[in-house]
């Protein structure tokens, strides 16, 4: 196959052409702004957060030129990974480059003034598996993402999807989107085992490259496009989680077998503004231009964490690196319904409007218990600055009463629970979020016992414990009787967006339902509440 055919193919944006601005100047970066996902407010005073020191990673079919090692390269083009390779080893000049990679790792790390990213000064490492046509392809990418997630001194704290495999070309027979395909597995693997957010773009265009999207324990995007200058639309090319009628023969297919919601989040995809190697501005669209939003921002916010941990501030620990705490804190502030300027929808700035122009609240994820994704945008739009403000409450234990905002790292027994009590009264008709997250177990099959995965080695699947989350009045023991709550028995994430009926104090409780691996269960929790009015 020739390497412009396998792009079209594998390459999630490969269905939309650039179109060149031409000039750098006008070009504005809107989906980093405020009417994208806010994170260039980060960037000025008094936050100073640009991704210092914090390390991300990228694994794509191409990688991203390297000033000094690649020819035609310019010094201050813009993009400046940190390390490049060709799957487990270094790159060799000027070999597996791609402009796909090349503008994906622009929308992350660029420090161009026209086209900034969302962490301009993080250290990138990029990883191009280069993919031929034969079975073992996902082995191959496999240790590609292995050798990313291990760089940095083994401390790299999210690395971007935006490609990724066909269902016709995995070896199993009939193969379904049901989290079995080693890809996948892979990635739920590492998620644990290097302690790194995996951002996966979401599935978009039937007969598309939907594996890993059958993932627990990453974040899987869907993008969305501008209205009245803002991007608070879910594009109609995001394929979505739900298919009913004549569309379900696209369960398995495009979305997961076992009911699970595809979708995990919504950013920028639409006309997003690029920069390619020689310093040319262009536009593309795509989920593949969305997903490294996400990836991004956690650099962001891990070197806030960073920075309140070297400076010994109470309520942080190591728990801030955990991807999981990272999951949590982006979902639990993504953006719904605009608030009216009272602050009792957490002064959101957007209302998302999906493709069946709806909003949040016309959802099943908002009137079914079991369900906790929204179908096309999961639990709202990205937003860096809000995820900040999520975020840098900092830590905060069951075993005390609660501030109205803040996230925790824990565990819980089979069959126990844990409260947490928030120290204020909630306002009536005020709304709680709240995210829960933990992993499903995968384990390797070290053949070898070299701690580490090797081409033909497998992964067992051990199951997905199941935790449920309740927003209770304080007094309440009774989870029926909680105000509301989220209870799936497929999803790794639980997610509450609900009101309170009155004014008064109210708890978050967390509860270890059924245990299918481990007795202890590790997980993370984010709120964000509405006190009283005085």
């Amino acid at each position: 196959m020739k390497p412009n055919t396998a792009k079209k193919l594998f390459s999630i944006a490969g269905i939309f052409g650039l179109s060149c601005l031409g000039l750098q100047g006008i070009a504005r970066a809107i989906s980093v702004g405020e009417a994208g996902i806010d994170a260039r407010r980060l960037h000025e005073p008094p936050y100073n957060l640009r991704g210092r020191k914090i390390a991300i990673g990228q694994v794509e079919i191409g990688r991203p030129a390297q000033f000094g090692l690649d020819k035609y390269t310019l010094p201050d083009g813009g993009t400046a990974p940190t390390g490049v390779f060709f799957r487990n080893s270094p790159a060799s000049s000027d070999t597996n480059l791609d402009g796909h990679a090349q503008s994906v790792a622009g929308v992350m790390v660029s420090s161009a003034k026209a086209v900034p990213g969302v962490a301009p000064e993080a250290r990138l490492y990029s990883a191009g598996a280069a993919l031929g046509m034969g079975m073992n392809r996902q082995e191959q990418e496999c240790l590609t993402a292995q050798h990313v997630a291990e760089q940095n001194g083994n401390d790299v704290r999210a690395i971007n999807f935006s490609f990724g495999e066909p269902l016709y070309l995995d070896p199993r027979p009939d193969a379904q989107l049901d989290g079995q395909a080693l890809l996948t597995l892979c990635i739920d693997w590492s998620a644990s085992a290097h302690n790194v957010l995996y951002a996966i773009a979401g599935n978009q265009g039937s007969g598309g490259i939907p594996i890993p999207t059958d993932n627990f324990n990453g974040i899987n995007v869907a993008f969305s496009r501008q209205e009245d200058g803002v991007f608070s639309q879910v594009d109609v090319s995001n394929l979505g989680s739900v298919f009913t009628g004549v569309e379900s023969r696209l369960v398995g297919l495009e979305t997961n077998v076992d009911g699970r919601r595809l979708v995990n989040i919504l950013a920028p995809g639409r006309n997003v503004d690029l920069i390619d190697r020689d310093g040319t501005v262009s536009q593309n669209t795509g989920t593949s231009f969305a997903s490294p939003h996400v990836a991004a921002t956690v650099a962001l916010l891990q070197e806030y964490g960073d920075r309140q941990l070297s400076s010994r501030q109470p309520n942080w620990s190591l728990d801030a690196r955990r991807h999981e705490v990272m999951k949590a804190v982006m979902l639990n502030s993504a953006e719904k319904v605009a608030d009216n300027g009272d602050g009792l929808l957490q002064d959101m700035t957007r209302t998302i409007i999906d493709k069946q122009s709806g909003n949040w609240f016309a959802s099943d994820a908002h009137n079914d218990r079991v369900i906790p994704f929204h179908g096309d945008m999961g639990t709202g739009h990205l937003n860096a600055f809000r995820a900040y403000e999520q975020f840098s409450p900092g830590q905060w234990k069951s075993s005390a009463p609660v501030p109205p905002r803040g996230w925790n790292y824990d565990r819980v027994t089979a069959g126990e629970f844990r409260d947490y009590i928030l120290e204020q009264p909630l306002q009536a008709g005020s709304h709680v979020a709240v995210t829960l997250t933990w992993n499903r177990v995968v384990e390797l099959n070290d053949t070898n016992r070299n701690d580490r995965y090797d081409e033909g080695e497998t992964f067992v699947d051990r199951g997905l414990n199941d935790l449920n989350v309740y927003l209770m009045p304080v007094e309440e023991n009774n989870t029926a009787d909680s105000i509301w709550s989220s209870v799936s028995s497929v999803d790794s994430t639980e997610h509450v967006f609900h009101a309170v009926p009155e004014t008064g104090r109210y708890k978050i409780r967390v509860e270890y339902k059924r245990q299918i691996n481990d007795e202890s269960q590790p997980y993370a929790l984010a709120w964000w509440t509405v006190p009283a009015q005085n």
